[in-house]
Formats: structure tokens, C-alpha cells, sequence
């Protein structure tokens, strides 16, 4: 992809990227619903790494939001984006098996850098987190 084409990808929005786009959401819509919503009309380059997190957990538009994700985590993998250090990671690994098939590169790199943390910093994420780590491992390696 040249220059010019990442910088007008970057400039879009997931109801441009991901059609079709959403109607408004219902009135006694929830929060988290009315949020999402409202992120699908943000340009890429302005989301924050809470709003990848919320995106990346509600399964939106994964193919142009995990790459954004995985950027940030290959930078600090144990990002603290809204609740607790490694949030971000976290949503990242249990993203849908499907998900990564699309994106059999950006896993193994992520997976590289996940192998690359000390255990101890494993150690201090939520309960369950290293199962989901390890399950995220098997899943990217088996698509190798």
C-alpha cells in the first residue's frame, strides 16, 4: 500500500470502510451501544486506544480495527486503555478465531510480542488472562 492510500484509509470511518453504514441507534439504546454507534462515525486516526477496546470487545469491524490495536500493543503490550493495564491485550487475544485468519501476519506478531513479556507481567494480569494468552498462541500458531 503506498503512503497516500494508509493516509486516506486513516482519514475514513468504519461506516465508510464497513458498509453498510448503521442507522442511529434506538433511543433506549444502552451506553455501550449508543458508544459503539458513535465510534463508527470517528475517523480511524482519531480513535483512542478505550475506543479500540470497546471496539475490539463488541467484535466491530475487526479487519480495520485489530490492525490499530496490535500497532499500539507492538509499542506497550500491557497498555492500560480504560480499566486495567493489559485491557487492550486482553479484548486483542479473544478476538474471533475468524478474525485472525484475515489477519494471519499481524497475529504472529503480536504473538511474538506477547512471548517476549516476562512471565511476571503475565502473572499480574486478571485472573484467566493467561489462559486466554495461551489460547490465542494455539490458535495463531495453527493457522501457520
Amino acid at each position: 500500500m503506498n503512503p497516500m492510500d494508509h493516509r486516506l484509509h486513516l482519514d475514513r470511518t468504519l461506516d465508510e470502510l464497513d458498509p453498510p453504514r448503521w442507522a442511529p441507534p434506538a433511543a433506549d439504546s444502552t451506553r455501550l451501544i449508543r458508544k459503539v454507534h458513535e465510534l463508527r462515525r470517528v475517523p480511524l486516526r482519531a480513535l483512542v486506544p478505550a475506543d479500540l477496546r470497546t471496539l475490539v470487545s463488541q467484535q466491530v469491524a475487526l479487519p480495520y480495527v485489530l490492525p490499530l490495536a496490535v500497532r499500539l500493543l507492538i509499542e506497550e503490550p500491557l497498555l492500560d486503555a480504560y480499566f486495567y493495564e493489559g485491557d487492550l491485550l486482553l479484548a486483542t487475544v479473544n478476538a474471533p478465531a475468524a478474525a485472525w485468519t484475515l489477519l494471519p501476519e499481524l497475529g504472529v506478531r503480536l504473538r511474538d510480542v506477547i512471548e517476549a513479556l516476562p512471565e511476571t507481567a503475565i502473572a499480574d494480569l486478571p485472573r484467566g488472562a493467561t489462559d486466554e494468552i495461551a489460547c490465542f498462541a494455539a490458535r495463531i500458531e495453527s493457522l501457520r
